[in-house]
């Protein structure tokens, strides 16, 4: 992680959210005598008098970085980027909800937010690097600053980086590469950062204390439908006491909007659930479902993914390569081949061929391609 000895001529620009993993790596960086100069960034916040919830929360996240900055005597300062926030993650998630597909903000934010404003800061205060708490290794192999899964594979975070340029790599330091999650928490203890037991946050950051049903309520029309079971629900070993079978009403929805593919939360059918959400049929405003975890409906053999970033540069097809179609899934095997589509010829289209069925591929996600060595290639958005 380090990029020189000198490390004390050498000044870097650091994402602090008041997490204990961004104030580990602001300290990380001032023990190992980097110029080390915090920045908070201010996103965008439903107003309490729509959401209903307080605004305490951002503030006191603000207040608590600060407090970082003071007990490592590091320069800090807060930058308010609610409006590119508003327009680059906040509209692109309804406008996404609103088309039927299921977004990933955290992409997104550290493409045209995060990233951006910190390289900006970087430039003005004419610092060396830029550094996040992101679990995430940075190597130079064959002249060029490659992206790879870190140590603590249970906090791998590449899945929302891979839009990162060879150039930008470069200029980025992760100074928590190489630590797992429970080290972090002793080295923010033992350094006295007032965070050091911070709960690790789980929700949407501009969704705060509810999950995104409310939100999407609040923002999307919604129209309530039939719920019906699917076709393929009546194979071998599906169990069900309808006696119309399959494409049968079993309930309503709320609105086609508040479910993604492969769901089971939050569908409120009784009977012989657990249910799953096979497909959002918006046609005929219906929501299909399954009680059978293993549906041949839930399951698909290939995908396809419009390419956003190679951060090497776009590799020979087609290719093997292993793919996560979800954070917390495991890389896959799968062949990469590249489709044209017609209409698109600006965008590169891909068809991924898994070696295996896979559960829940869900359009709107990100794919994300990976080497043998867990390098990270590039990914896109399935379709």
């Amino acid at each position: 992680m380090q990029r020189n000895k000198k490390n004390k001529r050498k000044k870097v620009i650091v994402g602090m959210s008041a997490g204990v993993d961004s104030s580990t790596a602001a300290a990380l960086l001032k023990k190992q005598g980097y110029d080390v100069v915090g920045v908070f960034l201010r996103f965008w916040k439903e107003p309490k008098e729509t959401s209903g919830e307080s605004d305490d929360y951002f503030a006191e996240s603000e207040k608590d970085a600060k407090n970082v900055a003071k007990t490592l005597g590091i320069e800090f300062h807060a930058v308010d980027v609610s409006r590119e926030f508003k327009k680059h993650v906040v509209k692109y998630f309804i406008d996404e909800i609103k088309a039927g597909r299921t977004p990933n903000p955290c992409v997104t934010c550290n493409k045209k937010v995060k990233f951006h404003v910190l390289f900006e800061k970087m430039l003005e205060m004419k610092a060396d690097f830029v550094a996040t708490g992101h679990y995430a290794r940075i190597e130079k192999k064959n002249g060029k600053y490659r992206l790879y899964m870190p140590s603590d594979a249970q906090k791998d975070q590449t899945y929302f980086l891979y839009n990162l340029t060879e150039k930008q790599l470069a200029k980025i330091l992760f100074p928590l590469e190489s630590l797992k999650k429970p080290e972090t928490r002793k080295i923010a203890k033992k350094m006295s950062l007032p965070v050091f037991d911070r709960d690790d946050s789980q929700n949407i950051c501009f969704i705060r204390g509810e999950s995104p049903d409310g939100f999407i309520r609040r923002n999307v029309n919604l129209s309530p439908g039939d719920i019906v079971f699917a076709n393929s629900s009546l194979c071998a070993g599906a169990q069900s006491t309808l006696k119309s079978g399959a494409g049968a009403k079993i309930g309503t929805h709320e609105g086609l909007e508040l479910y993604t593919i492969g769901q089971r939360k939050g569908i409120n059918i009784g009977g012989n659930g657990p249910y799953y959400v096979v497909e959002r049929d918006f046609k005929s405003n219906r929501l299909i479902v399954t009680n059978n975890p293993n549906d041949p409906g839930l399951c698909r053999k290939t995908m396809l993914v419009e390419a956003e970033n190679w951060i090497s540069g776009e590799p020979k097809f087609p290719l093997e390569a292993n793919v996560k179609i979800r954070y917390k899934n495991r890389a896959v095997r799968a062949i990469i081949k590249k489709q044209a589509e017609k209409g698109q010829k600006s965008k590169t289209i891909l068809k991924v061929e898994f070696l295996e069925p896979q559960r829940a591929v869900t359009p709107g996600q990100s794919a994300v391609f990976y080497s043998d060595d867990s390098e990270v290639l590039g990914g896109g958005i399935i379709k």
